[in-house]
């Protein structure tokens, strides 16, 4: 079966003085060393630390209407604007069998209501140059003063009557199962299941994953239960921030949010997180990756606003919370393991957590690992130098100065205060608490809340290639395996048949297709293709004679790529521009992608093929093969191991951002013209969906115009 992927790939093209002898010249140069050896005597001594400066946000009045709604208001006078965010006061909520059901009914909620379709809704908002989104823990709306009216009128009836169009969920759903599919080959979305299932476990809120059956089970109506239940005026806060007295906003509140009902509400509870006692390893394979990507995390207790906050996010903040922190330093200027390493330390109201992480390449996993842990144990176990602090907490106040120009951080700051019973003073002291951190509460915070020796060390990588070095960091020496949905998995016990190799394996799958007489006497072949390509339908023609290849995509209106290998050279043309190639990578691609049936020429054209086990594939047992091209290019393979059929073929191909690694999925075999062709390609990897591509057809040995081969300078 020939390689789909070169299919999609679209080809990079074509970016003194004259000397003076005087003695006054003689007193200058002398004059100047001085200024300069004063410069550098200045440049020694670390500046005196300026006092803190005061922050003033804006003094938070609240008020409460007779339905419960809870109103924060904030005036901010510099800018003629105003913005209004109702905030919904329940925990998150568990959703069992219907995991995403939450978040699609936050987001149906703006797209209808039941005097106004989502175009019409857009239409409003664009008109007054405001903006609205909603979300499920509420929504946001901002507009210029004089359109508040206007803005108040479309955000009230979005919230008081959406309609919940069952055709808005079902672009939802699909969305979503697109996603998903795309998911399953993204290392950072492997990561995301597996590091909340083994942080919070799957009976937590936080733990939950979604998988296509959940999204399958979800209706319309519960998306308006959420709605009926959640959406009340008792159980949220509406915060104004802007251009507006309170005075202005009581009369606003009251006229446009007054009507909303009040229904009883019963607070949801969930159970407390178990932290871990031990250093585990856990493993999720990525086929063909060439990095692997690291997460030594763990789940910790830091609520939101407690005195730890603030001096624990300066800690975290010279770990790995910037350019210049610790583990930036360390993986990547030092080291040159990967291009950012970073750590994280977050307060929740539930559970927190802790996370340290980087990209690395597949040779350095198990150092750069081990960098990870001698970073967290020196921080816990060692103090910061003084300046280390200094220059962090400079850092900090910057980044804390730029926040306070938006808005949505103003709104935030309010309604955190209201939400986490905090100071009235909290924002607006939060440098002068910044300040007075010192080394020892930075050794105290890493002492409290730096763990290494109890985290999860979680990879998502090629196992072939990692795995067996991580098992040294296994407080038991067992790593843990697990899917791309986060769920626990045994590697399979199942050995290859003393009578298979990779060879046979070939062998085998030659024979499934048609036989190898039938194979041998493939000289030409025509395959026509079809495929929807971010909302626009496609058509792949390929053409293959004796070692000669073309290929056009394109639709009816235009062709939007070329690539043609006459035997000998290769000519790539994409927008309006041609490359032609007598060497390199593409070329041996191109070369690779004229043979029909490669494989049939795996034991005589210097290819290398090594058996490396038996593997589930999306539930079919399938031997993985290695094969190694000549020109020195790895691609996996996996054939059933019942039909013989190439289900899988996992590459590296170069990419705009980087290496990226494709995997294309061969379902549905079809007999044309007496041999099987899949009729089903999914290749995924490329774009933020899979693209699948549909066998329209295929001719066995047709007339190809030789003239269809040539390539013109």
């Amino acid at each position: 079966m020939k390689r789909i992927s070169i299919l999609i790939f679209v080809a990079a093209l074509f970016a003194q003085c004259s000397k003076k002898t005087t003695d006054a010249a003689t007193t200058a140069v002398d004059t100047g060393k001085e200024m300069m050896e004063a410069k550098e005597s200045f440049r020694s001594m670390a500046p005196e630390p300026a006092a803190a400066p005061q922050i003033n946000i804006g003094q938070a009045e609240s008020f409460v209407l007779d339905n419960g709604l809870q109103v924060i208001v904030v005036e901010n006078h510099k800018l003629p604007q105003v913005s209004f965010q109702i905030a919904l006061k329940n925990d998150p909520i568990k959703e069992y069998d219907k995991v995403g059901y939450v978040s699609m009914a936050g987001d149906l909620m703006g797209r209808g209501t039941a005097t106004m379709t989502k175009a019409e809704i857009d239409e409003k908002i664009d008109f007054i140059g405001a903006s609205m989104n909603t979300y499920s823990t509420g929504m946001f709306a901002s507009s210029l003063t004089k359109h508040t009216p206007a803005l108040l009128e479309v955000m009230t009836d979005v919230l008081y009557n959406p309609s919940f169009p069952e055709e808005e969920l079902d672009k939802i759903k699909k969305q979503t199962l697109s996603g998903l599919e795309a998911n399953k080959t993204d290392p950072g979305a492997i990561m995301g299941n597996m590091k909340s299932k083994l942080l919070y476990g799957a009976d937590h809120v936080y733990g939950e994953v979604q998988k296509p059956e959940h999204v399958e089970n979800i209706t319309i109506e519960d998306n308006k239960q959420y709605y009926e239940k959640f959406f009340i005026p008792n159980n949220a806060y509406l915060v104004i921030v802007g251009d507006v007295s309170l005075d202005e906003a009581k009369d606003m509140s009251e006229k446009y949010f007054g009507s909303w009902e009040k229904k009883a509400f019963k607070p949801v509870k969930h159970k407390a997180v178990e932290m871990p006692t031990s250093r585990n390893v856990a493993f999720a394979n990525k086929d063909g990756a060439v990095q692997s990507v690291i997460h030594v995390s763990y789940p910790l207790e830091l609520k939101p606003g407690t005195p730890d906050v603030i001096p624990a996010s300066v800690m975290n903040t010279i770990l790995g919370g910037g350019f210049s922190s610790r583990l930036m330093q360390n993986l990547r200027e030092d080291k040159a393991y990967t291009y950012g390493s970073r750590s994280s330390l977050s307060s929740d109201r539930l559970v927190g957590s802790f996370t340290a992480s980087a990209n690395v390449r597949n040779e350095v996993t198990d150092s750069s690992v081990t960098e990870f842990i001698y970073e967290l144990e020196r921080i816990k176990n060692n103090p910061v130098e003084a300046d280390e602090l200094q220059s962090i907490k400079n850092y900090m106040t910057g980044s804390f100065a730029r926040s306070l120009e938006s808005p949505q951080t103003i709104a935030r700051f309010a309604l955190n205060k209201f939400r986490y019973n905090l100071p009235d003073d909290y924002y607006e002291t939060y440098l002068q608490k910044l300040n007075a951190v010192t080394v020892a509460d930075i050794q105290a915070m890493a002492q409290k809340y730096i763990k290494p020796e109890s985290a999860h060390i979680l990879v998502v990588g090629n196992k072939d290639e990692v795995a067996e070095s991580l098992a040294q960091f296994d407080m038991d020496g067992e790593i843990d395996f697990y899917d791309a949905y986060g769920e626990e998995i045994q590697p399979i016990a199942t050995e290859v048949p003393s009578d298979v190799d990779a060879s046979t394996v070939i062998a085998d799958y030659i024979n499934a297709i048609g036989g190898m007489a039938k194979v041998k006497g493939i000289k030409s072949a025509k395959t026509v293709m079809s495929a929807s390509v971010m909302g626009q339908d496609m058509q792949i023609t390929t053409q293959n004679d004796n070692g000669k290849f073309a290929m056009s995509m394109g639709n009816a209106q235009m062709t939007f790529q070329e690539q043609v290998f006459d035997g000998e050279k290769g000519m790539v043309s994409a927008m309006g521009q041609k490359q032609i190639m007598t060497e390199g990578p593409q070329l041996d691609d191109m070369k690779a992608q004229a043979k029909i049936i490669p494989q049939l020429d795996y034991a005589t054209d210097g290819t290398e093929i090594e058996l490396k086990g038996l593997e589930d594939v999306d539930g079919t047992l399938a031997y993985k093969v290695l094969v190694t091209s000549p020109a020195g290019k790895k691609t996996t393979e996996y054939y059933a191991q019942n039909s013989g059929f190439l289900v899988r073929s996992v590459s590296v191909q170069p990419g705009p951002q980087g290496d990226m690694t494709l995997t294309t999925d061969f379902m549905d075999y079809k007999a044309f013209d007496g041999i099987y062709f899949p009729s089903v390609t999914k290749i995924s990897g490329m774009m933020p969906i899979p693209m699948e591509l549909k066998t329209e057809s295929v001719e066995i040995n047709p007339t190809i115009d030789p003239a269809t081969f040539s390539i013109s300078e």
